[in-house]
């Protein structure tokens, strides 16, 4: 009997330890506790009382003053929500005047007056931009014993939309379009009844696809185009007829009767290269140089038209500014010096020259 208690003790000790050796441990291991430590806040029940009371000092109402508070000498800013956006506009005019009274070296009172305005409104945004600006431009001069004369007539249109293919580069696809033309007749003083020009007559309009380069953070835009139209419109039929601009003259018979009426539309393709600059030169000096190259592929290639601008604009302050300017053209199309016969029959059409235009002007200038 004692035998059998041994061997039953013996195997169950066995038993156990075999089977604790391929258990599995069931006492999950010690982890972080997942807390923040929160500092102990002491608040105390009684404070530490003043012993020495100032004479001036009223604990019961506090009174606060703004007496001795200056005013923002700037006006606040607010915050503005961020435009892809950037807007332009400018409205001047310029005046001079000259009067003589008992005046020995001898001239004539006259006045001058130019009106001018410029609208700019560009959208830039990543990969896109797009350039729009509008330029109105008329001046009258008023002369004592003459007629009232112009010296200023201009409507000039420009819109470019250029897309690159990264934010790093400067050089973007482009297609553009430019348009431009007068308000008013224009005249061959002193001849006032005979107009030279008038509104759409001629009227110039521009629209191409090439590449532009701008570069970031400066005013400087060059556009060029190997394939772009370029259409001359003559609407004043009297112009027309006269093949003025380009267009093609109206046939007349033997005694100048007109057979077929003139063209109002001239075509031309070709290639364009334009620049404009704008740049402070100095302090208070502006530069503004605009530049258009064009040569037609069908008529006349090699043979190049140009429109050049250069102004200097100086800033006096805020409201008053001074420009300097010059204007040069050149175009194969615009005959001068047109020569007839005593029928009045055209005997030679004239040639091509260079024209010339300056402007000095000095007045107010509104930019808002």
């Amino acid at each position: 009997m004692l035998l059998n208690r041994l061997n039953y003790i013996l195997f169950t000790v066995f038993c156990v330890g075999f089977l604790n050796l391929n258990a599995q441990d069931s006492i999950p291991p010690t982890q972080e506790v997942d807390s923040i430590k929160i500092d102990t806040i002491v608040i105390r029940a009684f404070q530490d009382r003043i012993k020495n009371i100032p004479r001036g000092a009223n604990l019961t109402n506090p009174v606060i003053s703004f007496k001795k508070t200056k005013p923002l000498k700037n006006k606040y800013n607010r915050f503005r929500i961020p435009s892809f956006w950037d807007s332009q506009n400018k409205i001047g005019f310029n005046f001079s005047e000259a009067a003589f009274v008992n005046w020995n070296s001898g001239g004539n009172n006259s006045v001058t007056g130019l009106a001018h305005a410029k609208f700019v409104r560009n959208y830039k945004f990543r990969y896109i931009q797009w350039n729009n600006d509008l330029e109105i431009r008329y001046g009258l001069n008023a002369q004592e014993d003459r007629e009232l004369r112009k010296t200023e007539d201009v409507i000039r249109f420009s819109s470019t939309f250029g897309f690159r293919r990264d934010t790093i580069s400067n050089w973007y696809y482009s297609v553009k379009t430019n348009f431009n033309t007068q308000f008013t007749n224009g005249f061959k003083y002193p001849d006032t009844e005979n107009p030279i020009s008038s509104f759409m007559a001629p009227g110039y309009l521009f629209l191409g696809g090439g590449a532009s380069y701008i570069p970031e953070g400066k005013k400087f835009d060059l556009y060029i185009s190997p394939l772009t139209q370029k259409a001359t419109f003559v609407l004043n039929q009297e112009l027309a007829n006269r093949g003025a601009f380009g267009v093609k003259r109206a046939v007349r018979d033997i005694d100048g009767n007109i057979i077929e009426e003139g063209k109002k539309v001239y075509m031309e393709l070709g290639f364009l290269v334009t620049n404009t600059w704008e740049n402070e030169i100095a302090k208070n000096i502006t530069l503004n140089h605009r530049l258009s190259l064009y040569s037609d592929y069908l008529n006349s290639f090699g043979n190049i038209d140009v429109d050049w601008e250069l102004n200097f604009n100086l800033k006096v302050n805020k409201y008053i500014s001074t420009s300097f300017g010059t204007h040069v053209i050149y175009d194969d199309d615009i005959l001068f010096d047109e020569q007839k016969d005593a029928n009045g029959a055209i005997v030679q059409n004239g040639v091509p020259k260079i024209q010339f235009k300056q402007i000095l002007g000095v007045g107010l200038l509104y930019d808002f």
